[in-house]
């Protein structure tokens, strides 16, 4: 079988990888001379802890043992069981971490609700003050911006496999092939589309009313910590961002403590991970207004200055990237990704929002169940 994989990202790259391992000749086309979207400009997180019951969780748990089994063959994914941290400061958030460790399925994410001793002997470079910490033993990590390379040299390996970089496709012409920007035509026995936000043109002929949204963030990188950051770190604003957290006790914390100021405009939580050089990335914001800010805004990144600085109890190392990046999501934001048969042989894959680093190998697994490889 052949199998024409569009785009390039996390979720292409993982469909051309589900092909390969099931027997099948791939050709992946980017329109870039290598990805450059949403799958680069993230966290790298595999993260468990805040995904929503039933099949979300599912596909994230999924998911987590396909990239732990990946990241064994492929050591340059930089695959980590690194966990995550959630220090919490105050009643309301610890009652949200209780609330959370009552959930029916807190033993599948490894939930635990560490003392302040206890955390720090899990993550020593948390010096600051908290009064406890929300423990996802779950949560794991890979390194963003060399990921998609790193599979791609995998792939090639197979022998077969090709990819064709600096090509936009432009048509889908008849069943199961598309033409590109060049002129040329890629056919095979089935076509995937993953255009990650890219929503317009090609995909907006196919389907006028997607229901998918993009979403804009801002991150930043600094400079080597020093120190080991042995897991990932949110803070508790992130119990207002990810459904996991949904509860009596996260409607008490949402009445009765508000974010700040800077915060709250620009729907902000703390999320941190080290990079293999030692360089930590955090973020995030999110707009969901069109048209998007052409520019980064300075206030979000003192903002999460001043929170990082408490967690750690130390000034933060030098920022050195500040970047800005779009990903496409589900308006349902309930749903784990729109996939789509868009013609004879043709399926848009696109929109898991902020889950694409995180479910992108059991979306391409499902898919490929779907499709009878």
């Amino acid at each position: 079988m052949r199998v024409v994989v569009v785009g390039a990202g996390v979720v292409g790259t993982m469909h051309a990888w589900q092909a390969v391992e099931r027997g099948h000749e791939v050709v992946q086309i980017e329109r870039e001379t290598e990805a450059r979207g949403a799958s680069l400009r993230n966290f790298g997180q595999i993260w468990v802890s805040g995904r929503a019951g039933g099949e979300e969780l599912d596909t994230a748990l999924r998911a987590r043992e396909l990239w732990e089994g990946i990241g064994a063959r492929v050591p340059k994914l930089g695959f980590r069981a690194n966990g995550s941290l959630t220090p919490v400061r105050t009643a309301a958030e610890i009652a949200v971490a209780e609330a959370a460790l009552a959930r029916t399925d807190a033993a599948d994410r490894g939930y635990k609700l560490l003392t302040p001793t206890e955390a720090r002997a899990l993550n020593p470079a948390l010096r600051g003050e908290f009064e406890a910490a929300l423990y996802c033993e779950r949560d794991a990590a890979v390194e963003p911006r060399t990921a998609q390379l790193a599979l791609k040299e995998a792939l090639l390996a197979s022998g077969r496999y090709t990819f064709l970089g600096g090509r936009e496709v432009r048509e889908v012409i008849g069943e199961h092939a598309v033409r590109d920007d060049h002129g040329d035509v890629h056919s095979g026995d089935a076509v995937i589309l993953c255009t990650g936000a890219w929503l317009g043109g090609l995909v907006r002929e196919l389907v006028p009313d997607l229901p998918v949204r993009r979403v804009r963030l801002q991150m930043m990188q600094t400079d080597p910590l020093g120190e080991a950051l042995t897991t990932s770190i949110a803070d508790a604003d992130s119990f207002r961002y990810y459904p996991a957290y949904k509860s009596e006790a996260l409607d008490a914390l949402n009445a009765g403590q508000a974010q700040t100021p800077t915060a709250a405009a620009h729907k902000m939580q703390l999320l941190m991970v080290q990079r293999k050089d030692g360089g930590l990335t955090i973020g995030d914001t999110h707009e969901y207004e069109h048209p998007f800010a052409f520019d980064v805004v300075e206030e979000p990144y003192e903002h999460l200055k001043q929170v990082v600085e408490g967690f750690l109890g130390r000034p933060l190392p030098r920022v050195r990237h500040r970047w800005a990046g779009v990903y496409a999501q589900c308006r349902d934001t309930s749903r784990v990704v729109h996939r789509q048969q868009v013609r004879d042989g043709v399926w848009l894959v696109t929109g898991p929002g902020g889950r694409g680093m995180t479910c992108s190998p059991a979306i391409a697994e499902q898919t490929a169940n779907e499709m009878g490889w």
